[in-house]
């Protein structure tokens, strides 16, 4: 796979796994509480779940991939766990500033 298409794979799964985390937050939780439905939780939590294990997993291998100091890894660890976060951390990689975020894209 090339270098590219890893960082793009975790990008991805980011996006995805941020986008269940806020599904999971202010839809499937409010849902369980309010209206004693709580099969969306089970639902929508195994997803996050999966995708979660995903993100770490793929964040571990692009962070030796591109040379993340640990900082680095600890803050894309912290994002995945909050609200928002995975778009914020996604954001702040793609600054122009960013030593790597260059040679990701090939450069």
């Amino acid at each position: 796979m090339p270098s590219n298409a890893l960082f793009l794979l975790f990008r991805i799964v980011a996006f995805i796994e941020g986008l269940s985390w806020l599904v999971l937050l202010f839809i499937a939780m409010p849902l369980k509480y309010m209206a004693d439905s709580p099969e969306m939780v089970t639902m929508v939590g195994r997803a996050h779940g999966g995708l979660f294990i995903a993100f770490v997993i793929l964040g571990i291998i692009v962070s030796y991939k591109y040379e993340w100091t640990p900082k680095l890894m600890l803050y894309a660890f912290l994002a995945s766990l909050l609200p928002f976060g995975t778009f914020y951390f996604d954001y702040w990689l793609h600054r122009p500033t960013q030593k790597w975020a260059i040679q990701a894209d090939g450069a």
